[in-house]
């Protein structure tokens, strides 16, 4: 019997936030697999390990979670005054897709480093010491990211003492700037409030009638009030991931609010899109210890945020999801602005399973429709290992 011998393709395994993907260069994929179809999903999801029925990823480079079962593709900008084209991939763990409908708000903090790193970024652009500016087209959703990185000695700085609940040891900061992060998501209709509600009462069967801000800026994302479904919004993963029915409730919300929100047209669509929108609740400031053991007081936060992806509840926060809540504190009247206690506010510090996360934005409304200029967080970013993956030469 003949075998198929093992491929190797250059890869970079980098930690994002709190999150971690395998970041490729767009030349460097088999031809196959530089156009978007069949071929590179089916190259990306032997890469991650998926479809796993085990939900373990053991033969990839996936662990198992939505954090880190993620890929990119990168390229030199087709877009003027870009530097870098980013395209993200989100592989599903135990089904065989990847889903291309959302940015990853985490990764977007990898980008600069790794487009510097990988020679995508004209080298005059990058100080000896000091910022290097990386404007990012964010191919998935048409939007542009400006990250900010720190340069030591010409090189990308990946040290320091910036620290980030969620992520165990402190690293380099990088700000991230999402420009615009409203409007223009494939099937949205180009409004960051979809319904043109602030809130919405949404009919989900077998749930029944919900209060919900539906918004679409940095990733269509459906807001809840937590105590109107049974929880206080200080929850930690197990809570809820540990929950079968609970988890089968969010997944029916998620489905009907995709449909209101114009993103499918049948909730069967759900099932393969599983990225966005994503089903978020929320909750006025309450003491409670984050799942590293650190306490987060009342006093700490503006508000409580819990937020489910790929159908479990997230371990810190989906850094796109975070420029939803930001976007939706800042506009009076949404369930997020309620919950942080009303009223006009550019930033709010927020409290999530893992600690608290600030995240500010400038809403401005004008006739009569609400627009965000930019949402501004900080994560940071380091690389893990590189060098090649393998995978069967007739993976794809």
């Amino acid at each position: 019997m003949a075998h198929v011998p093992q491929i190797k393709i250059p890869a970079t395994y980098i930690r994002g936030g709190t999150s971690k993907g395998v970041f490729f260069r767009l030349q460097d994929l088999p031809d196959a697999a530089q156009v978007p179809g069949a071929a590179r999903d089916a190259l990306l999801m032997r890469v991650i390990g998926s479809p796993d029925p085990y939900g373990k990823q053991i033969d990839g480079m996936g662990a198992a979670t939505s954090s880190t079962s993620k890929t990119v593709i990168l390229s030199k900008s087709s877009k003027p005054d870009h530097d870098v084209d980013y395209l993200f991939g989100q592989v599903s763990i135990d089904q065989p897709f990847v889903d291309w409908s959302g940015n990853c708000g985490n990764l977007s903090a990898a980008v600069g480093p790794f487009a510097i790193n990988a020679g995508l970024v004209d080298p005059s652009r990058i100080p000896q010491n000091g910022v290097a500016t990386v404007r990012i087209w964010q191919a998935n959703i048409g939007k542009t990211i400006i990250g900010h990185v720190p340069i030591t000695n010409g090189a990308v700085q990946e040290t320091g003492d910036f620290e980030l609940d969620g992520v165990t040891f402190p690293a380099a900061e990088v700000q991230l700037e999402f420009m615009d992060p409203a409007a223009e998501e494939d099937g949205a209709g180009g409004a960051m409030f979809p319904t043109g509600n602030l809130i919405d009462d949404l009919e989900v069967p077998g749930v029944g009638t919900l209060k919900a801000t539906m918004i679409n800026a940095g990733i269509p994302t459906i807001f809840l009030d937590a105590e109107a479904i049974g929880y206080k919004g200080t929850e930690l993963q197990d809570a809820i991931n540990g929950d079968p029915k609970a988890l089968a409730m969010f997944e029916t919300i998620r489905a009907h609010g995709a449909v209101r929100m114009g993103l499918i047209k049948h909730i069967d669509e759900a099932a393969t899109r599983q990225h966005t929108p994503k089903v978020a609740f929320v909750a006025r400031p309450a003491a409670y210890v984050a799942s590293s053991g650190k306490q987060v007081a009342a006093g700490d936060v503006d508000l409580l945020v819990r937020a489910l992806s790929m159908g479990k509840l997230h371990h810190a926060m989906m850094g796109t999801a975070a420029v939803a809540i930001g976007t939706a504190a800042a506009i009076t009247g949404t369930l997020v602005n309620l919950a942080a206690g009303g009223g006009e506010r550019n930033a709010v510090r927020f409290g999530h399973p893992s600690g608290t996360l600030r995240v500010g934005a400038e809403a401005t409304q004008v006739d009569g429709e609400w627009t965000v200029t930019k949402a501004i967080m900080s994560r940071s970013a380091r690389v893990l290992m590189e060098g090649w993956v393998r995978v069967p030469g007739d993976a794809f």
